[in-house]
């Protein structure tokens, strides 16, 4: 039986979804969070952060999708996470869900032979669009 922090046993309710982030990145390849520092534009240790119960540093608003997205969160994992986020910022519910209208645009890129140089084209363009869309619905 584990003693970590999960969101049944957990009484704080950040670390509550920050146990969910790091159950999942702990079950994705490696590098997987090297690519999620990149995706949201931060560092490494930002992630440990973001990614570990003991620190109560939130997860801003903003990233939340992202992480999912990257992640690649399940249907399951996705609902728990987003449930335990909202329990911990229930009044970051309306920002996020703004977020939630969002649809798909497919890009044909060039592959540059490295999937490190694919990836980071891919989350320049990625936060470039997020970047427009805030400007747009601000104005």
């Amino acid at each position: 039986m584990s003693t970590q922090a999960t969101p049944e046993n957990s009484l704080d309710p950040i670390a509550a979804y920050k146990a969910i982030l790091r159950d999942v990145l702990d079950r994705r390849p490696s590098g997987m969070r090297q690519r999620l520092a990149e995706a949201l534009g931060k560092n490494r240790s930002f992630i440990t952060q973001i990614a570990n119960p003991a620190y109560q540093t939130p997860i801003p608003a903003q990233h939340v999708h992202a992480i999912i997205q990257v992640c690649h969160f399940s249907a399951q994992e996705r609902d728990k996470f987003l449930n335990a986020y909202h329990r911990a910022h229930p009044r970051r519910l309306l920002l996020l869900k703004e977020r939630e209208r969002s649809r798909r645009l497919t890009l044909m890129l060039p592959d540059f032979g490295s999937e490190q140089k694919n990836h980071k084209l891919d989350s320049l363009l990625s936060q470039f669009a997020e970047n427009v869309a805030r400007l747009i619905e601000d104005s």
